[in-house]
Protein backbone atom coordinates (compact mmCIF):
# COMPACT_ATOMS: atom_id res chain seq x y z
CA UNK A 1 0.00 0.00 0.00
CA UNK A 2 1.31 3.18 -1.06
CA UNK A 3 2.10 5.58 1.73
CA UNK A 4 -0.53 8.51 0.33
CA UNK A 5 -3.49 5.50 0.49
CA UNK A 6 -2.27 4.43 3.68
CA UNK A 7 -2.66 7.69 5.40
CA UNK A 8 -6.23 8.27 3.64
CA UNK A 9 -7.12 4.68 5.26
CA UNK A 10 -5.97 5.62 8.51
CA UNK A 11 -7.89 9.25 8.61
CA UNK A 12 -10.90 7.52 6.75
CA UNK A 13 -10.78 4.69 9.22
CA UNK A 14 -10.34 6.81 12.16
CA UNK A 15 -13.59 9.00 10.76
CA UNK A 16 -15.51 5.96 11.21
CA UNK A 17 -14.25 4.84 14.32
CA UNK A 18 -15.83 7.65 16.35
CA UNK A 19 -19.20 6.24 16.10
CA UNK A 20 -17.90 2.78 18.24
CA UNK A 21 -15.98 4.56 20.38
CA UNK A 22 -18.87 7.00 21.61
CA UNK A 23 -20.92 3.71 22.14
CA UNK A 24 -18.47 1.27 23.19
CA UNK A 25 -16.05 3.12 25.22
CA UNK A 26 -17.81 4.20 27.89
CA UNK A 27 -19.95 1.00 28.70
CA UNK A 28 -17.73 -0.64 30.86
CA UNK A 29 -18.51 2.63 32.66
CA UNK A 30 -22.38 1.96 33.28
CA UNK A 31 -22.11 1.36 37.00
CA UNK A 32 -20.33 3.88 38.17
CA UNK A 33 -21.65 6.30 36.59
CA UNK A 34 -25.37 5.39 37.37
CA UNK A 35 -24.07 4.90 41.38
CA UNK A 36 -22.84 8.56 41.24
CA UNK A 37 -26.11 10.25 39.51
CA UNK A 38 -28.01 7.75 41.50
CA UNK A 39 -30.04 6.70 38.41
CA UNK A 40 -31.20 3.17 37.68
CA UNK A 41 -30.89 1.21 34.26
CA UNK A 42 -33.68 3.35 32.14
CA UNK A 43 -31.57 6.38 33.03
CA UNK A 44 -28.27 4.80 31.83
CA UNK A 45 -30.32 3.38 28.69
CA UNK A 46 -31.07 7.01 27.68
CA UNK A 47 -27.56 8.34 27.70
CA UNK A 48 -27.50 5.44 24.95
CA UNK A 49 -30.17 6.03 23.39
CA UNK A 50 -30.28 10.06 23.00
CA UNK A 51 -27.19 9.54 21.62
CA UNK A 52 -28.43 6.56 18.91
CA UNK A 53 -31.60 9.15 17.81
CA UNK A 54 -29.21 11.75 16.95
CA UNK A 55 -26.58 10.06 15.60
CA UNK A 56 -29.79 8.75 13.22
CA UNK A 57 -31.31 11.68 12.69
CA UNK A 58 -27.91 13.84 11.54
CA UNK A 59 -26.55 11.18 9.39
CA UNK A 60 -29.44 12.74 7.17
CA UNK A 61 -27.79 15.09 6.39
CA UNK A 62 -24.49 15.64 6.63
CA UNK A 63 -23.38 14.52 3.03
CA UNK A 64 -26.02 16.53 1.94
CA UNK A 65 -24.15 19.96 3.39
CA UNK A 66 -20.78 18.44 2.48
CA UNK A 67 -22.02 18.51 -1.19
CA UNK A 68 -22.71 21.81 -0.84
CA UNK A 69 -19.93 23.21 1.83
CA UNK A 70 -17.04 21.09 0.40
CA UNK A 71 -15.89 17.67 2.48
CA UNK A 72 -13.01 19.25 4.64
CA UNK A 73 -15.06 21.71 6.26
CA UNK A 74 -17.74 19.58 7.69
CA UNK A 75 -15.22 16.63 8.81
CA UNK A 76 -13.00 19.62 10.36
CA UNK A 77 -16.84 21.06 12.03
CA UNK A 78 -18.22 18.04 12.92
CA UNK A 79 -15.16 16.74 15.15
CA UNK A 80 -14.89 20.17 16.35
CA UNK A 81 -18.41 19.46 17.79
CA UNK A 82 -17.88 16.17 18.91
CA UNK A 83 -14.69 17.13 21.03
CA UNK A 84 -17.15 19.95 22.58
CA UNK A 85 -19.92 17.86 23.32
CA UNK A 86 -17.29 14.65 24.63
CA UNK A 87 -15.56 17.30 26.88
CA UNK A 88 -19.13 18.33 28.04
CA UNK A 89 -19.90 14.61 28.66
CA UNK A 90 -16.74 14.20 31.19
CA UNK A 91 -17.63 17.46 32.72
CA UNK A 92 -21.27 16.94 33.57
CA UNK A 93 -22.13 16.85 36.62
CA UNK A 94 -26.04 15.71 36.59
CA UNK A 95 -27.81 13.08 34.40
CA UNK A 96 -29.62 16.25 32.25
CA UNK A 97 -26.04 17.65 31.85
CA UNK A 98 -24.93 14.35 30.31
CA UNK A 99 -27.68 13.24 28.00
CA UNK A 100 -27.49 16.81 26.57
CA UNK A 101 -23.63 16.43 25.65
CA UNK A 102 -24.62 12.70 24.85
CA UNK A 103 -26.66 14.42 21.99
CA UNK A 104 -23.92 16.46 20.46
CA UNK A 105 -21.64 13.43 20.13
CA UNK A 106 -24.82 11.55 18.62
CA UNK A 107 -25.15 14.73 16.09
CA UNK A 108 -21.43 14.73 15.23
CA UNK A 109 -20.30 11.17 15.08
CA UNK A 110 -22.12 9.74 11.69
CA UNK A 111 -20.27 12.75 9.77
CA UNK A 112 -16.83 10.92 9.27
CA UNK A 113 -18.61 7.56 8.91
CA UNK A 114 -20.73 9.20 5.89
CA UNK A 115 -18.54 11.67 4.34
CA UNK A 116 -15.87 9.35 4.26
CA UNK A 117 -17.71 7.18 2.05
CA UNK A 118 -18.05 10.20 -0.46
CA UNK A 119 -14.47 11.39 -0.35
CA UNK A 120 -13.70 7.81 -1.47
CA UNK A 121 -15.75 7.74 -4.31
CA UNK A 122 -14.65 11.72 -5.42
CA UNK A 123 -10.84 10.29 -5.27
CA UNK A 124 -11.14 6.79 -6.78
CA UNK A 125 -13.03 4.59 -8.77
CA UNK A 126 -13.26 0.73 -9.89
CA UNK A 127 -10.71 -1.43 -8.38
CA UNK A 128 -9.13 1.30 -6.40
CA UNK A 129 -11.95 2.49 -4.71
CA UNK A 130 -13.30 -1.01 -3.68
CA UNK A 131 -9.48 -1.94 -2.63
CA UNK A 132 -9.72 1.52 -0.34
CA UNK A 133 -13.24 0.92 1.03
CA UNK A 134 -11.86 -2.86 1.85
CA UNK A 135 -9.08 -1.69 3.82
CA UNK A 136 -10.90 1.21 5.54
CA UNK A 137 -13.31 -1.68 7.02
CA UNK A 138 -10.20 -3.67 8.33
CA UNK A 139 -9.02 -1.52 10.22
CA UNK A 140 -12.31 -0.17 10.90
CA UNK A 141 -13.39 -3.47 12.21
CA UNK A 142 -10.61 -3.37 14.72
CA UNK A 143 -12.84 -0.67 16.45
CA UNK A 144 -15.53 -3.19 18.28
CA UNK A 145 -13.12 -4.86 19.81
CA UNK A 146 -10.47 -2.10 20.83
CA UNK A 147 -13.17 0.16 22.70
CA UNK A 148 -14.96 -1.70 25.58
CA UNK A 149 -11.10 -3.08 26.61
CA UNK A 150 -9.82 0.45 26.48
CA UNK A 151 -13.26 1.86 28.30
CA UNK A 152 -12.50 -0.73 30.66
CA UNK A 153 -9.14 -0.02 31.73
CA UNK A 154 -9.78 3.80 31.60
CA UNK A 155 -12.66 3.16 34.22
CA UNK A 156 -10.59 0.79 36.13
CA UNK A 157 -7.41 3.51 36.39
CA UNK A 158 -9.35 6.68 36.33
CA UNK A 159 -13.18 6.27 36.69
CA UNK A 160 -16.12 7.00 34.18
CA UNK A 161 -14.89 10.76 32.76
CA UNK A 162 -11.39 9.22 31.37
CA UNK A 163 -13.47 7.32 28.93
CA UNK A 164 -15.04 10.66 27.35
CA UNK A 165 -11.65 12.73 27.86
CA UNK A 166 -10.30 9.76 25.61
CA UNK A 167 -12.77 10.58 23.23
CA UNK A 168 -12.01 14.22 23.27
CA UNK A 169 -8.65 13.44 22.92
CA UNK A 170 -9.00 10.92 20.14
CA UNK A 171 -10.90 13.58 18.31
CA UNK A 172 -8.58 15.96 18.40
CA UNK A 173 -5.59 13.77 17.07
CA UNK A 174 -8.29 13.19 14.40
CA UNK A 175 -8.78 16.93 13.74
CA UNK A 176 -5.42 17.82 13.59
CA UNK A 177 -4.33 14.79 11.61
CA UNK A 178 -7.86 16.19 8.98
CA UNK A 179 -6.30 19.10 9.21
CA UNK A 180 -2.67 19.06 7.92
CA UNK A 181 -3.44 15.55 5.93
CA UNK A 182 -6.98 15.51 4.46
CA UNK A 183 -7.08 17.83 1.01
CA UNK A 184 -10.75 18.97 -0.31
CA UNK A 185 -12.07 16.35 -2.74
CA UNK A 186 -14.73 18.34 -4.00
CA UNK A 187 -14.00 20.82 -6.41
CA UNK A 188 -16.25 24.31 -5.72
CA UNK A 189 -17.35 23.97 -9.36
CA UNK A 190 -18.70 20.66 -8.49
CA UNK A 191 -20.81 21.23 -5.36
CA UNK A 192 -24.52 21.59 -4.89
CA UNK A 193 -26.45 25.39 -4.50
CA UNK A 194 -27.28 25.37 -0.41
CA UNK A 195 -30.70 26.50 -1.20
CA UNK A 196 -33.54 24.48 0.43
CA UNK A 197 -35.61 24.18 -3.00
CA UNK A 198 -32.18 21.98 -4.74
CA UNK A 199 -32.16 20.04 -1.60
CA UNK A 200 -35.63 18.78 -1.59
CA UNK A 201 -35.50 18.52 -4.87
CA UNK A 202 -32.43 16.12 -4.46
CA UNK A 203 -33.56 13.98 -1.70
CA UNK A 204 -36.71 13.76 -3.72
CA UNK A 205 -35.05 12.08 -7.29
CA UNK A 206 -32.73 10.23 -4.44
CA UNK A 207 -35.78 8.48 -2.69
CA UNK A 208 -37.27 7.46 -5.99
CA UNK A 209 -34.97 6.06 -7.64
CA UNK A 210 -35.44 2.69 -7.81
CA UNK A 211 -32.11 0.76 -8.13
CA UNK A 212 -31.10 3.22 -5.76
CA UNK A 213 -33.71 2.37 -3.27
CA UNK A 214 -33.07 -1.56 -4.02
CA UNK A 215 -29.10 -1.60 -3.32
CA UNK A 216 -29.51 0.49 0.10
CA UNK A 217 -32.21 -2.21 1.34
CA UNK A 218 -29.99 -4.60 0.16
CA UNK A 219 -27.47 -3.51 2.34
CA UNK A 220 -29.31 -2.57 5.05
CA UNK A 221 -30.39 -6.00 5.16
CA UNK A 222 -27.39 -7.91 5.09
CA UNK A 223 -26.38 -5.90 7.75
CA UNK A 224 -29.82 -6.42 9.53
CA UNK A 225 -28.29 -10.03 9.97
CA UNK A 226 -26.74 -8.00 12.89
CA UNK A 227 -29.87 -6.76 14.40
CA UNK A 228 -31.31 -10.34 14.39
CA UNK A 229 -28.44 -11.46 16.47
CA UNK A 230 -28.87 -8.41 18.98
CA UNK A 231 -32.43 -8.44 19.69
CA UNK A 232 -31.36 -12.58 21.05
CA UNK A 233 -27.67 -12.42 21.65
CA UNK A 234 -27.79 -12.86 25.28
CA UNK A 235 -30.16 -15.77 25.85
CA UNK A 236 -28.28 -17.39 22.95
CA UNK A 237 -24.54 -16.83 24.98
CA UNK A 238 -26.42 -17.68 28.21
CA UNK A 239 -29.48 -20.00 28.22
CA UNK A 240 -28.30 -21.92 24.66
CA UNK A 241 -24.79 -22.05 25.17
CA UNK A 242 -24.83 -22.23 28.60
CA UNK A 243 -21.83 -19.93 28.94
CA UNK A 244 -21.14 -17.08 31.57
CA UNK A 245 -21.77 -13.56 30.95
CA UNK A 246 -18.22 -12.83 30.59
CA UNK A 247 -18.07 -15.55 27.23
CA UNK A 248 -19.28 -12.89 24.73
CA UNK A 249 -15.92 -12.95 23.62
CA UNK A 250 -17.49 -16.48 21.42
CA UNK A 251 -19.07 -13.99 20.05
CA UNK A 252 -17.05 -10.93 18.77
CA UNK A 253 -14.16 -12.61 17.63
CA UNK A 254 -15.75 -14.10 14.94
CA UNK A 255 -17.37 -11.46 14.73
CA UNK A 256 -14.27 -8.88 14.03
CA UNK A 257 -12.36 -12.04 12.81
CA UNK A 258 -14.48 -12.29 9.60
CA UNK A 259 -15.02 -8.88 8.88
CA UNK A 260 -11.23 -8.12 9.05
CA UNK A 261 -10.14 -11.26 7.26
CA UNK A 262 -12.79 -10.79 4.05
CA UNK A 263 -12.03 -6.61 4.13
CA UNK A 264 -8.52 -8.19 3.69
CA UNK A 265 -9.55 -10.46 0.85
CA UNK A 266 -11.76 -8.35 -0.84
CA UNK A 267 -8.82 -5.42 -0.77
CA UNK A 268 -6.57 -8.41 -2.80
CA UNK A 269 -9.20 -9.25 -5.36
CA UNK A 270 -10.12 -6.14 -6.00
CA UNK A 271 -7.58 -5.88 -9.18
CA UNK A 272 -9.05 -9.40 -10.12
CA UNK A 273 -12.23 -9.16 -9.97
CA UNK A 274 -15.13 -6.57 -10.36
CA UNK A 275 -17.37 -5.07 -7.67
CA UNK A 276 -20.33 -7.01 -9.41
CA UNK A 277 -18.86 -10.23 -9.09
CA UNK A 278 -17.20 -9.68 -5.40
CA UNK A 279 -21.44 -8.67 -4.32
CA UNK A 280 -22.46 -12.02 -5.71
CA UNK A 281 -19.78 -13.83 -3.81
CA UNK A 282 -20.60 -11.98 -0.97
CA UNK A 283 -23.95 -12.88 -0.81
CA UNK A 284 -23.15 -16.43 -1.73
CA UNK A 285 -21.19 -16.84 1.68
CA UNK A 286 -23.95 -15.26 3.37
CA UNK A 287 -25.87 -17.79 2.43
CA UNK A 288 -24.35 -20.37 2.75
CA UNK A 289 -23.48 -19.21 6.26
CA UNK A 290 -26.85 -18.99 7.19
CA UNK A 291 -27.43 -22.34 5.58
CA UNK A 292 -25.26 -24.43 7.44
CA UNK A 293 -26.23 -22.41 10.34
CA UNK A 294 -29.88 -23.17 10.20
CA UNK A 295 -29.13 -26.91 9.41
CA UNK A 296 -26.65 -27.24 12.44
CA UNK A 297 -29.21 -25.66 14.76
CA UNK A 298 -31.87 -27.68 14.22
CA UNK A 299 -29.78 -30.52 14.09
CA UNK A 300 -27.71 -30.38 16.90
CA UNK A 301 -27.23 -28.69 19.94
CA UNK A 302 -25.77 -25.35 19.63
CA UNK A 303 -22.15 -26.19 21.09
CA UNK A 304 -19.03 -23.74 20.59
CA UNK A 305 -17.13 -23.23 18.36
CA UNK A 306 -19.38 -24.63 16.10
CA UNK A 307 -22.23 -22.47 16.65
CA UNK A 308 -20.60 -19.70 16.53
CA UNK A 309 -18.06 -20.70 13.12
CA UNK A 310 -21.52 -19.31 11.01
CA UNK A 311 -20.88 -15.81 12.19
CA UNK A 312 -17.68 -15.84 11.00
CA UNK A 313 -18.51 -16.99 7.88
CA UNK A 314 -21.55 -14.52 7.39
CA UNK A 315 -18.94 -11.62 8.66
CA UNK A 316 -16.76 -12.94 6.21
CA UNK A 317 -18.95 -12.91 3.16
CA UNK A 318 -20.20 -9.51 4.37
CA UNK A 319 -16.81 -7.92 3.68
CA UNK A 320 -16.76 -9.39 0.39
CA UNK A 321 -19.81 -7.51 -0.41
CA UNK A 322 -20.02 -4.24 0.80
CA UNK A 323 -17.06 -2.45 -0.96
CA UNK A 324 -18.74 -3.08 -3.98
CA UNK A 325 -22.18 -2.32 -2.74
CA UNK A 326 -21.01 1.09 -1.46
CA UNK A 327 -19.83 1.76 -5.21
CA UNK A 328 -22.12 0.80 -6.97
CA UNK A 329 -24.87 2.52 -4.89
CA UNK A 330 -23.16 6.19 -4.62
CA UNK A 331 -22.25 5.74 -8.24
CA UNK A 332 -25.67 6.31 -9.41
CA UNK A 333 -25.66 9.98 -8.18
CA UNK A 334 -21.76 10.98 -8.73
CA UNK A 335 -23.18 14.78 -8.67
CA UNK A 336 -24.20 14.24 -5.22
CA UNK A 337 -22.63 11.57 -3.55
CA UNK A 338 -23.11 13.19 -0.13
CA UNK A 339 -26.40 12.80 0.25
CA UNK A 340 -26.41 9.47 -1.50
CA UNK A 341 -24.15 8.51 1.32
CA UNK A 342 -26.39 10.08 4.08
CA UNK A 343 -29.47 8.24 2.63
CA UNK A 344 -27.76 4.74 2.39
CA UNK A 345 -26.39 5.33 6.25
CA UNK A 346 -29.59 6.30 7.30
CA UNK A 347 -31.57 3.92 5.65
CA UNK A 348 -29.18 1.03 6.78
CA UNK A 349 -29.77 2.23 10.61
CA UNK A 350 -33.15 2.39 9.68
CA UNK A 351 -33.39 -1.62 8.57
CA UNK A 352 -31.31 -2.27 11.46
CA UNK A 353 -33.61 -0.79 14.06
CA UNK A 354 -36.47 -2.74 12.12
CA UNK A 355 -34.93 -6.14 12.43
CA UNK A 356 -33.28 -5.99 15.82
CA UNK A 357 -37.04 -4.75 17.28
CA UNK A 358 -39.26 -7.08 15.04
CA UNK A 359 -38.26 -10.76 14.16
CA UNK A 360 -35.21 -11.21 16.36
CA UNK A 361 -37.42 -11.38 19.64
CA UNK A 362 -39.87 -13.74 17.82
CA UNK A 363 -37.62 -15.97 16.92
CA UNK A 364 -36.94 -16.44 20.62
CA UNK A 365 -39.78 -18.05 21.76
CA UNK A 366 -39.25 -21.34 19.09
CA UNK A 367 -36.11 -22.36 21.82
CA UNK A 368 -36.74 -25.87 22.11
CA UNK A 369 -34.93 -29.06 23.85
CA UNK A 370 -31.87 -26.28 24.14
CA UNK A 371 -32.04 -25.41 20.91
CA UNK A 372 -32.35 -22.64 19.25
CA UNK A 373 -32.86 -20.54 15.69
CA UNK A 374 -31.38 -17.73 15.86
CA UNK A 375 -29.54 -18.47 13.92
CA UNK A 376 -26.98 -15.43 12.43
CA UNK A 377 -26.28 -11.61 13.06
CA UNK A 378 -23.67 -10.77 15.51
CA UNK A 379 -23.97 -7.22 16.96
CA UNK A 380 -23.26 -3.90 16.28
CA UNK A 381 -22.62 -0.86 18.73
CA UNK A 382 -25.59 -0.85 20.86
CA UNK A 383 -27.27 -1.33 24.36
CA UNK A 384 -30.58 -2.51 23.83
CA UNK A 385 -33.67 -2.95 26.86
CA UNK A 386 -35.68 -5.55 25.05
CA UNK A 387 -39.17 -7.48 26.29
CA UNK A 388 -38.73 -11.14 25.35
CA UNK A 389 -41.90 -11.74 24.08
CA UNK A 390 -42.12 -15.43 24.85
CA UNK A 391 -41.98 -14.92 29.03
CA UNK A 392 -42.79 -11.59 29.60
CA UNK A 393 -40.13 -10.11 31.46
CA UNK A 394 -37.51 -7.76 31.01
CA UNK A 395 -33.95 -7.65 30.88
CA UNK A 396 -30.67 -5.45 29.48
CA UNK A 397 -27.88 -7.18 27.59
CA UNK A 398 -25.23 -5.37 26.59
CA UNK A 399 -23.27 -6.03 23.19
CA UNK A 400 -19.97 -3.88 22.35
CA UNK A 401 -19.03 -3.56 18.50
Amino acid sequence: MHHKSLRLTLLLAGLAMLGPFATDTYLPSFPAISQEFGIGALGMQQTLSTYLFAYSLMSLFWGTLSDSLGRRPIVLFALGLFCAGSIGCALSDRLSALLGFRVVQGLSAGAGMVVGQAIVRDRLSGAAAQRLIANIMMVFGLAPALAPIMGGWLQVTFGWRANFAFMASFSVILIASCAGALPESLPTASRQPLHLSVITRNYISAIVHPHFLLRCVAMGCAFGGFALYISAAADFVIRILKLPPTAFGWLFLPLIGGLVLGSSVSGRLADRFSGNAMIRVGFGVMAAAVSVNLIYTFSFSATVPWAVLPIMIYTFGLALAVPGMTMMTLGIFPEMRGLAASLQNFLQMLIFAVISGGPGPVWQCFQTGGRSVDWLAPRRHLLVTRHTACDGRRGRFRIAD
